[in-house]
């Protein structure tokens, strides 16, 4: 039986092109980072929590877009949006797309426990300023954004390819200075240090 469905899988991803294979193996990657490091959270308890429904319906938003690839891989649903790109924009889309689970995993693994998909204090937070956090802010954030654009150059199509960056920036643009001021709140002026020494999103150019 596993063979049947083997071999059902292997001639699914034959229907794809290259380029589509690549962002379904780095989607399945990047999904398997956070699942283990979400796993590694249980038994945290949030001491204040600083999440509000618009963050929740950005969140959703978002998530919608990350995952709305999947009608357009797998139905025809999104077909009159499809439009063509040259080869070498798939490969440079792999290489961002690279960067973004790189990123991903990096951000995770130097965070450890103290990650939380929601804006949230726990009782044994601590400020995280090694690893990829020595250079910015929110590493986590910039590996989404580099997936979004990844996304939109692996995949050729106006809305599968590009919704999860149009639905993505808004809940940056939101998310980020609230979460600086809840920091700023529970880490004064540690984190006001941090702020001068590191860049949001990107490493501070000198």
């Amino acid at each position: 039986m596993w063979a049947v469905h083997l071999t059902e899988n292997v001639n699914m991803l034959k229907e794809h092109n290259i380029f589509e294979v690549i962002f379904l193996v780095g989607f399945v990657v990047g999904s398997v980072i956070r699942v283990i490091y979400t796993a590694g959270r249980r038994g945290i308890k949030a001491k204040k929590k600083y999440s509000n429904v618009l963050d929740i319906i950005l969140v959703s938003a978002a998530g919608i877009g990350m995952d709305l690839p999947f009608l357009y891989l797998f139905t025809s649903w999104f077909d009159f949006a499809n439009y063509a790109l040259p080869g070498w924009v798939g490969w440079i889309g792999t290489v961002v797309f690279a960067g973004a689970v790189l990123m991903l995993w990096r951000s995770h693994a130097d965070l450890g426990r103290n990650w939380s998909a929601t804006l949230c204090i726990t009782g044994q937070h601590s400020l995280v300023t090694n690893g990829v956090y020595r250079f910015i802010r929110h590493p986590m954030y910039t590996a989404h954004l580099l997936w979004a654009i990844a996304q939109g150059l692996l995949l050729s199509n106006w809305l599968a390819g590009w919704a999860f960056l149009v639905l993505s920036v808004p809940l940056y643009i939101a998310r980020i200075p609230k979460e600086e001021h809840m920091m700023l709140e529970h880490f004064g002026d540690e984190y006001r240090q941090y702020i001068s020494r590191t860049g949001r999103l990107i490493p501070h150019m000198y």
